[in-house]
């Protein structure tokens, strides 16, 4: 029988990469590579990858009620690679990088990357090693109340590869946006992927190159 997380059904402050404040709720669960907390309203599940501290919380708050967990039962052992796979097609909301969360629909899983479907962004490409969190949304919502009509949840237009490097090899050539688009020199079209490099000439035509594992999402704006 596995060991019991000292700190599991407790109220807790956890530290990720990338967020200058703590996230806050109860600890519901925690595997060998995510754990699961409720935060009073959702639930957030969080690769271990980018834990940089869990604490016990110096709140005073009252206990928090938990619902049912929106994917597995309680006794069944959580992964990040089981989670991705149940949350595809729900309304989701993911946390990669910058100040801003994407909404949308997950709706392929690869290798070492997922596709995410967004009405702000469209398909973009997500590296495995970058989400920071996912929280599944309530069944019957929707991004911005968006109507399936308005907002219908389409098959990538992409042809997919198995992993994140051969993914960007086949978009050599096209004007692409890297990370959101959170810094200017991340836009541009990409003109190469090799040696662990990805050369993207920006607007002014000059080169830029980005090392690969620090490239976090792709998408064809």
């Amino acid at each position: 029988m596995k060991n019991r997380h000292p700190l599991l059904d407790s109220q807790v402050e956890l530290e990720i990469s990338g967020k200058s404040a703590p996230i806050r709720g109860k600890l519901i669960e925690i595997g060998q590579d995510i754990l699961v907390m409720h935060n009073g309203t959702q639930f957030l599940y969080v690769p271990l990858i980018h834990m940089q501290q869990l604490r016990i919380s110096t709140n005073d708050r009252e206990m928090i009620e938990v619902p049912e967990m929106p994917f597995e039962p309680y006794n069944e052992p959580v992964s990040y690679r089981k989670m991705l796979m149940n949350a595809k097609g729900m309304f989701s909301e993911i946390y990669i990088t910058g100040n801003q969360s994407v909404h949308g629909y997950l709706t392929t899983v690869m290798n070492d990357f997922f596709v995410f479907y967004s009405p702000v962004y469209h398909t973009v490409i997500i590296s495995l090693q970058h989400l920071k969190y996912l929280i599944p949304y309530n069944p019957n919502a929707t991004p911005y109340t968006l109507t399936p009509e308005q907002f219908p949840l389409k098959p990538s237009p992409l042809t997919l590869s198995r992993t994140f490097d051969q993914q960007l090899r086949k978009l050599i050539g096209e004007f692409v946006v890297l990370d959101l688009g959170e810094n200017p020199n991340k836009i541009g079209v990409l003109k190469n992927v090799g040696q662990s490099m990805i050369e993207l000439a920006n607007a002014n035509g000059n080169s830029v190159f980005l090392h690969f594992d620090h490239v976090k999402t792709v998408h064809i704006p």
